[in-house]
């Protein structure tokens, strides 16, 4: 073919990509691999074969671990810790650093190994994984250089369990590995079944680049290994990406261990066409949203939305532009589109797709590859928001799409989802645009454009799409503690007596509901006793209804997270005003409790909602330097409703402390109040009727803490469950929790002395938080 008939033609390549080094690279390891333990290749033992889908071609063999290797490995992480923590930030930033250079210098071969692996184009592997992967161990080795002057407070978790998916094997090596190493924690990582090649390869890099022993392991295997480092005692983490299913899995598994979790899960995202977009550039993001990777990505935009005045013209170009995708070997670097990870995903979409009985159905027609596990591009337009194919994750090339009138519309039909991963907002109006955002639920946003990744930028979900962020300062809240070791905490009982004033005038507490004074649904109440053995009057015992109205009420009050921080702030000093003009009888009141030092505790609330006060308006979000001509805005969101069980330790303060951070920050709050003395927050729901704070934004509940904390962990409409009681409830707080996979942040049974510097600051406030990343590309 000469240049004239291939200008008249535009026909592509093929432009194969030699193999020849990753095939080269395999058979030096003798096509058989056994794990990473402790610095050292194992021998192989009995297991698995690794195979290429886009030809069915065996790669390799790997080893399947048995408990004995998990064993190895933790004790190997176990053992390496404390002195790679004690190298300090400087000396794991060289490392780390060492590491991203390696990386650079042997970007081709993990590109090509990624592609024979995981079937996805080179174009991808070369040019977006592997530079994400380099960007990611220099990103956090600068972490780790800054982490004593930065995060002097702040110290690693331990030994850190990482299990990743087949989809991008060594990006999701890197998101993990990186900030757990940087802040001086060791990892035993399982990489996916299918696709552990480039996970081998990187520990060969970390022997190259002298990283100690025990630093980081590598076991391979199937879900049974995952199984086995989720539940191994030695471990102090869990980092999980994967499907919801799973990750519900390992919530309930680790519930009352006191292992850290993160949880990046499914999705099934947005992407919201304007009728204002520009309508060729929002096709060719839409491409890169639900064809890159085959599909096979957690944050796709795989639910398309069009503004109805534009549908039909949208589909049809978009239908045109399918048409053009070119399909094949992925090492081919023309090609658009190669082969999905495994037979069984193949098979996986094609029953969803044909299971479809709903819509119009538009296939690419064209030549699939006569071997491997190849699917063809597919769009499927007139399917109601609550078909299967609309709210599932179908983890493949498939799109779905309906339409929506207005920008109200859209937002609903966004939101109409299990699911919080990522959403796509398509529109030449950034009023419009930066109107939308916020409003998605959603902990990644992308105006005008889609699947922009970034080490400095923090990535996760919200609902069932997990919790946690990978990536930017945020990211590494989940490799870190505070510093210093907590004390067991004791149980605080209620006391009893037999001493009554029975000429005082009965003073009937009340549950406090949607601002207003309730009586109980079960109509009990019990006695509440002074430590000296006197009547102090009778609380009410709350059940599932009153948790119920609570609730509801709070949703009701959604009104609150919309409000500036300079009005929360005005409600939150009003509060202390009005607590301070009845400071002597709280203080009174607290006196009889156990332990009560009622004066000191009263003045150290007011300091508490002053603090809050100030933080209202103050805990703001950033802009991330991210490589890109545009910035990505990290900002604070409200959980939503939180349900807290309060100290028993401390009957005001506990309550204050809790209730403060979450309400400043825009979240509405369910308070359990103390167990043994609820008394004083009967008293002080007469000082919220008397500060302004609206309906709803603040309930409290009386009763048994085991009782209203199971109710709030399995509550669907309930956010966050916080729990800072006395008795042993977070096992079944965390279990309960893997429902609707909500927020957790409990004690494990550890004290936390209320009257320090331990009970407020920034923990509570990222705790009252999440962080939504919204990515604003400009430029012609």
């Amino acid at each position: 073919m000469n240049v004239k008939e291939i200008f008249e033609t535009m026909e592509y390549g093929p432009a194969p990509e030699s193999a020849a080094e990753a095939l080269a690279w395999l058979i030096d390891q003798g096509d058989r691999f056994g794990h990473f333990i402790d610095g050292e290749f194992t021998e192989a033992g009995e297991g698995f074969t690794s195979k290429n889908p886009a030809t069915g071609e065996v790669l390799a063999t790997l080893t399947q671990a048995t408990q004995a290797d998990v064993d190895a490995a933790v004790a190997a992480a176990r053992k390496a810790q404390p002195k790679w923590e004690r190298l300090g930030g400087h000396g794991r930033a060289k490392h780390l650093y060492a590491i991203a250079r390696l990386l650079q210098k042997h970007a081709r071969l993990f590109a090509v190994l990624e592609t024979l692996d995981n079937g996805k184009p080179i174009r991808e592997s070369r040019d977006i994984d592997v530079p994400l992967v380099q960007r990611h161990f220099y990103f956090h080795a600068g972490m780790a250089q800054l982490m004593e002057s930065e995060l002097p407070d702040r110290e690693a978790l331990g030994v850190c369990g990482q299990i990743i998916p087949w989809n991008f094997p060594l990006l999701m090596l890197a998101w993990k590995v990186a900030p757990a190493l940087a802040m001086g924690n060791t990892v035993v990582l399982k990489p996916a079944e299918y696709t552990s090649l480039t996970a081998l390869l990187f520990a060969d890099i970390c022997r190259k680049a002298g990283l100690p022993k025990g630093v980081v392991n590598i076991v391979t295997g199937d879900g049974a290994v995952g199984e086995m480092i989720v539940g191994h005692p030695g471990i102090d983490k869990i980092a999980f990406t994967g499907s919801t299913e799973v990750g519900r899995k390992i919530r309930t598994a680790t519930a009352g261990s006191g292992k850290a979790l993160t949880l990046e899960l499914g999705g099934k995202s947005p992407y919201i066409v304007f009728d204002d977009a520009d309508m060729d550039s929002a096709i060719e993001g839409l491409v890169d949203a639900i064809w890159f990777n085959q599909g096979q990505v957690c944050c796709a935009g795989s639910r398309l939305l069009v503004q109805e005045g534009i549908a039909g013209r949208f589909h049809d170009k978009l239908k045109a532009r399918m048409d053009k995708l070119r399909i094949g070997n992925p090492l081919d670097k023309c090609i658009d589109m190669g082969a999905l990870a495994d037979p069984v995903q193949v098979q996986t979409v094609r029953d969803m797709v044909e299971n479809c009985e709903d819509g119009e159905i538009h296939r690419v027609n064209a030549q699939l590859p006569a071997e491997g596990c190849y699917y063809p591009p597919t769009l499927i337009t007139g399917l109601e928001p609550s078909h299967r194919l609309m709210q599932e994750e179908i983890f493949g090339p498939v799109l779905v799409s309906t339409t929506f009138r207005t920008p109200a519309e859209a937002v609903a039909l966004a939101n109409n989802s299990r699911y919080g991963l990522a959403a796509t907002v398509w529109t030449e109006n950034v009023n419009l645009a930066l109107d939308i955002a916020p409003k998605l639920a959603a902990g990644v946003v992308w105006v005008n454009a889609t699947n922009l990744f970034d080490a400095a930028a923090g990535f996760g979900g919200v609902r069932e799409s997990g919790y946690g962020r990978e990536g930017g300062w945020e990211g590494l809240q989940a490799y870190t503690r505070p510093r210093g070791k907590a004390k067991p905490i004791k149980q605080v009982l209620p006391h009893s007596g037999d001493r009554i004033d029975a000429e005082k005038v009965d003073r009937t507490a009340k549950l406090y509901i949607g601002g207003k004074q309730a009586r109980p649904d079960g109509g009990y109440s019990r006695d509440i006793w002074s430590k000296a053995g006197k009547h102090m009057g009778e609380a009410p015992i709350a059940g599932r209804k009153d948790v119920r109205n609570a609730v509801e009420a709070a949703r009701g009050a959604a009104g609150w997270a919309k409000t500036s921080g300079h009005l929360r702030a005005q409600i939150l000093y009003y509060i202390a005003e009005n607590l301070s003009a009845r400071a002597e009888e709280f203080a009174h009141r607290i006196d009889a409790a156990p332990g009560g030092h009622g004066a000191k505790e009263v003045e150290t609330c007011i300091q508490r909602l002053f603090t809050y006060a100030a933080w209202a308006d103050k805990f703001d979000g950033q802009v991330k330097g991210v490589p890109i001509r545009g910035v990505a805005l990290s900002m604070r969101e409200p959980v939503g409703v939180i349900g807290a069980i309060c100290p028993d330790e401390a009957p005001l303060l506990g309550l204050i402390s809790l209730m403060a951070p979450a309400i400043a920050m825009g979240n509405r709050v369910v308070l359990a109040a103390s167990e043994a003395m609820p008394l004083a927050a009967t008293d002080f729901y007469q000082v919220l009727e008397t500060s302004d704070v609206p309906g709803g934004v603040v309930n409290i509940l009386t009763g048994s803490h085991e009782e209203l904390a199971k109710t709030m962990a399995q509550h669907m409409d309930v956010d966050a469950v916080w729990s800072f009681s006395s008795s042993d409830i977070s096992g079944p707080i965390e279990r309960e929790s893997a429902g609707n996979l909500k927020r957790t942040w409990v004690n494990n049974g550890m004290a936390r002395d209320w009257m320090s510097s331990q009970g407020e600051g920034r923990v509570f406030l990222d705790a009252a938080t999440e962080v939504k990343t919204i990515w604003v590309p400009y430029g012609e």
